[in-house]
């Protein structure tokens, strides 16, 4: 719990054919046993990930993916799973060996491409082959960074984790170092949010929930004052705050009772509103909220919840939203779920995407899966905005873009 979410960590996916050196290259920059080698072609199977502090660029997470040319029984689904993490992926590192350049590698420059992350080709034992590093010239138009490593040896150790360093710095995405904000940019030093937090069947024992903490942190981190309270003893205690607050934020659940209890000087808004800006895009977001009032008597809306957990009878992603779209639209509507990282690859037969908060997705997945749903002429939207506007009070509670 001390550590850095790997929804917030750089998100680097290793990706090659099998026996390059992808968990070699795995282990000696984490400088653990962190995945399996051997000489066995596919002894990695199913995507290993390893959270680390990768110096200086900060809190990172490395992903060792299967080989791209695995012929085992089980290759074709490894294979697809493996070019799954792109969706994820914010940098690739692509490894290779001299003179080995075919369909394999450039189907990774072109999901590379696809996706609008950068590619780092690493040409292994460039040592050991005679016109190695004249192979690593002939490709570099191919990638963003190209370099010539030993994944192998610990007189190679140093040298291969500087080469990797060097050019993860070289690609680093803009908004990594200064991500979007959360609420910060909506305080000024000294002044009081207040955070409204139900405590309901759902909420984990003993901690709050995660979209909760980060946006304490944040305030924090701009030198902001936190009042946290549960939504049972807003309407008593806001009169009696001085100062008054500068900003309220309330879990979505709560949202009506917040909003007509909030004077209109005093700007309110929700946790998920806060995420759709940091993870998402609030202006897409926006407008998928706006298809609800079109949707039709037969209309499929897709629920995407990114954490994996069992549902309970007060579910807010399989019973309340549901519900509430039933109740609001006063339509016959049928719904599919898709948990964790099962996103659909077809979506054409949706009307409507309702999305979590995006808290367990890093920003690159969540824009990714936004970006399908346009693809698709799909709205999308999120969870506590969708909640916002059947209850009529979603202008009220953005905030500036």
């Amino acid at each position: 719990m001390n550590s850095v979410t790997k929804s917030m960590r750089l998100q680097i996916a290793v990706f090659g054919r099998t026996n390059t050196g992808k968990s070699s290259l795995i282990n000696l920059l984490t400088a653990q046993n962190v995945s399996i080698t051997s000489p066995l072609p596919g002894t990695t199977t199913d995507t290993v990930e390893k959270a680390m502090e990768f110096a200086p660029i900060g809190p990172v997470v490395l992903l060792d993916t299967a080989g791209l040319d695995d012929s085992t029984t089980l290759g074709s689904e490894r294979i697809q799973r493996a070019l799954k993490v792109f969706d994820r992926a914010d940098v690739a590192i692509l490894l290779t060996t001299p003179g080995v350049w075919g369909d394999t590698e450039e189907l990774v420059v072109q999901k590379a491409r696809q996706h609008k992350i950068k590619l780092i080709a690493a040409v292994n034992q460039c040592d050991l082959y005679p016109g190695g590093r004249e192979f690593a010239e002939q490709i570099r138009a191919r990638a963003d960074q190209v370099i010539c490593c030993s994944c192998q040896g610990e007189s190679a150790h140093e040298s291969t984790v500087k080469l990797v360093r060097e050019a993860l710095l070289k690609v680093l995405p803009e908004n990594f170092m200064q991500s979007p904000p959360l609420l910060g940019d909506l305080l000024r030093p000294g002044d009081l949010a207040v955070m409204v937090v139900p405590i309901d069947l759902q909420a984990p024992r003993g901690r709050l929930i995660l979209p909760q903490v980060q946006a304490i942190r944040d305030a924090l981190d701009h030198n902001a004052m936190i009042l946290t309270m549960k939504e049972d003893r807003y309407a008593e205690l806001l009169p009696r705050l001085s100062p008054q607050p500068a900003l309220v934020v309330c879990d979505s659940q709560v949202v009506k009772m917040v909003v007509d209890n909030t004077p209109e000087n005093i700007p309110c808004t929700t946790f998920s509103v806060l995420f759709s800006r940091l993870k998402g895009d609030t202006g897409i977001f926006m407008q998928g909220c706006q298809a609800i009032s079109s949707l039709r008597d037969g209309d499929c809306i897709l629920i995407a919840e990114a954490c994996t957990h069992h549902p309970t009878c007060e579910d807010i992603g399989r019973i309340k939203i549901p519900r509430l779209l039933s109740k609001v639209t006063g339509k016959e509507l049928q719904f599919e779920f898709a948990p964790g990282r099962d996103f659909p690859e077809d979506l054409q037969k949706y009307a409507l995407i309702v999305h979590c908060g995006s808290c367990m997705l890093n920003r690159q997945e969540t824009l990714w899966r936004i970006n399908c749903a346009l693809e698709a002429k799909v709205p999308i939207t999120n969870y506590g905005m969708t909640i916002s506007y059947c209850q009529g009070v979603l202008e009220k509670v953005l905030v500036p873009q």
